[in-house]
Parts: C-alpha cells; sequence; structure tokens
C-alpha cells in the first residue's frame, strides 16, 4: 500500500513500489541530478553514471515519489547485514529545496527506527544533500577522497526528547 503523506512544503506527494519499466527514468534522472558533483569531482562519465543505477536497481526495494501524478523522484532502501542503506535518492531538480525531500527522508526514516535499525549511506563529497542528512540525524562514519559514508542509529532524530 502506497504511503500518501502531506507537509506544508510538499502536499499530496506519495511513494509507489518501483517497477522494472522505471529503471531507465530514475537512470536519467540519477545522471542529471548528480552530474554537477560527479564533475566537479572529476568522476562524471556519462555511461557509467546511468549503468551503476541499472546494476543495482531493485524494485522490491525501491520506493518512486509521486507528487500531484508525476514522478518526483525515488528512494531506495536496501538490507545489509546490520543496517538498511539509503540509496538512490534523487528528487527532480524543480522540487529540489521546497520540503520535499525532508518529507520523503522522514516517512523513511520513521520506518526503519520503527524496526529499530541503523541507517547508513554515501554522499560524495560536498554534496549540499550532506546538509540534509545531518538535520536528520546522520553522523560522519568515515570518508574518503569522493565519498562521506554517513549513519544513523535508530531514532536519531528524537534522540534526547522528552
Amino acid at each position: 500500500m502506497p504511503a500518501r503523506t502531506t507537509s506544508l512544503h510538499a502536499a499530496g506527494w506519495m511513494l509507489r513500489a518501483a517497477t522494472a519499466a522505471d529503471i531507465e527514468t530514475i537512470a536519467e534522472l540519477r545522471a542529471t541530478v548528480m552530474r554537477a558533483d560527479l564533475e566537479r569531482l572529476g568522476r562524471y562519465d556519462e555511461h557509467r553514471v546511468r549503468q551503476r543505477l541499472r546494476d543495482s536497481f531493485s524494485t522490491e526495494h525501491t520506493s518512486i515519489i509521486m507528487l500531484d501524478r508525476d514522478l518526483a523522484g525515488c528512494v531506495t532502501i536496501r538490507p545489509a547485514e546490520e543496517r538498511r542503506w539509503l540509496e538512490h535518492f534523487y528528487l527532480v531538480t524543480h522540487h529540489q529545496g521546497r520540503g520535499l525531500g525532508s518529507a520523503v527522508l522522514r516517512t523513511v526514516l520513521e520506518r526503519t527506527d520503527a524496526l529499530g535499525v541503523t541507517v547508513g549511506l554515501n554522499v560524495l563529497q560536498g554534496s549540499a544533500a550532506r546538509r540534509l542528512y545531518e538535520r536528520h540525524g546522520f553522523r560522519v562514519e568515515a570518508e574518503d577522497p569522493i565519498d562521506v559514508f554517513m549513519v544513523r542509529p535508530p531514532e536519531a532524530s528524537t534522540a534526547g526528547r522528552a
């Protein structure tokens, strides 16, 4: 069943299960969204940016973000040994900076918190997305010249509140 959520900044969005038919649209979205950061890091490759999505795309773990019947992005929560990995979290450019990413992330994290699992992710060095993740309780676990690996224990965003 899709999650329908409303937010002051991003009303009327919902998550739906990904299908195999979504893969090329999401591969293009990834290439568009990541291009500037990958170019800045000297890592942009027209083919590779799309192929990496194709190689790891999972309809089982990916949700498509819909806003007013239009595809607005996607997010993947992939199970791993002792955590879930937040991957392929992309928003169409004109939906960025309006609260939709926070609303989606909050919903996804509520689900992982309910399971009591830690969430990990990696974000490119210098990416503006890092601030979003930090606002939602993610902390740096490790980094290299390209990636910042972040982690968030369950209920990190509500820890310490009474």
